[in-house]
């Protein structure tokens, strides 16, 4: 897939306010600082379409970009540690459950980890709770470009040992660096396999 045009749409806390056709949503969440802004803006070939920034949690709404004029690509706020009172963090959390609950138009959602680092307690328990609510996801490792091939190797059956004792099957996963661009042909090639499998199907979309 060649993204030509990506544009923000809107920013909210509150799920009924999401634009209101039926083009297809793939989410975007990971911890804090996981670097999930310059994925995208690495994805749709901007440099601020998401706004990046060395203070953790500066994400803080939904906020909807149109890609192609023909699917969605959602930002949603970081989980784990942020700079921000509680208060705002349990708002943060009831919106993004409503999101994922509640939002028919969400095909997929990606959810960002830091291959630097061993699997973290938090990311195990999303990913649990995505499964647990018949979410589909795929994992999207970042920052490959920080380890040798035979880390980031080791570091991928550490968590598939882990997530196999709990799960029957792996999600599926992408290896991402948005400095060298890496995983960036394979992700997208995977939406937009997804898109033209909706499109060709004579059932009705799920959240038509």
């Amino acid at each position: 897939m060649q993204i030509k045009t990506a544009e923000f749409v809107i920013s909210n806390q509150m799920v009924e306010k999401c634009p209101t056709n039926n083009l297809p949503e793939y989410a975007f969440i990971g911890r804090s600082n996981v670097g999930k802004s310059s994925l995208i803006n690495m994805l749709t070939n901007q440099k601020n379409l998401a706004k990046t920034s060395g203070r953790p949690g500066k994400t803080q709404l939904i906020n909807h970009f149109i890609i192609n004029k023909e699917w969605f690509l959602v930002d949603l706020p970081g989980y784990g540690y942020a700079r921000v009172s509680k208060s705002a963090k349990k708002t943060f959390q009831k919106f993004i459950t409503a999101y994922f609950r509640d939002r028919k138009q969400l095909i997929s959602a990606f959810v960002l980890v830091d291959i630097r680092h061993k699997p973290q307690p938090v990311d195990l328990a999303f990913m649990q709770w995505l499964g647990e609510h018949s979410v589909p996801f795929s994992i999207v490792f970042t920052k490959a470009d920080k380890l040798r091939p035979k880390a980031i190797e080791d570091h991928i059956d550490t968590y598939k040992n882990i997530l196999l004792e709990t799960w029957e099957e792996l999600p599926n996963y992408f290896i991402t660096s948005s400095t060298n661009y890496a995983g960036k042909d394979a992700l997208l090639n995977y939406i937009n396999t997804i898109n033209e499998d909706l499109n060709n199907s004579t059932d009705r979309l799920p959240f038509q």
